[in-house]
């Protein structure tokens, strides 16, 4: 599960099997509308997990919080 920042200072919040890669995808332009129209984006914080669904599952969690939660 990670969380970039985008250029507007939006916060973006995924999960992934392998972050580099991801990380790559959204600042090519090949992520999330919400990251293709806001870059350069910069990851700010992530969590590992070793299954992928208990880090969709804190993905959804995450996206819930508010924007200042988010930031600290």
């Amino acid at each position: 599960m990670y969380i970039l920042e985008c250029n507007d200072g939006s916060y973006y919040t995924g999960s992934t099997i392998n972050l580099d890669l991801r990380i790559k995808q959204h600042n090519s332009g090949e992520g999330a509308n919400h990251t293709k129209k806001r870059l350069p984006a910069k990851l700010v914080y992530f969590e590992e997990y070793r299954r992928i669904d208990k880090a969709f599952y804190r993905e959804k969690q995450v996206q819930g919080w508010s924007r200042k939660k988010r930031r600290h």
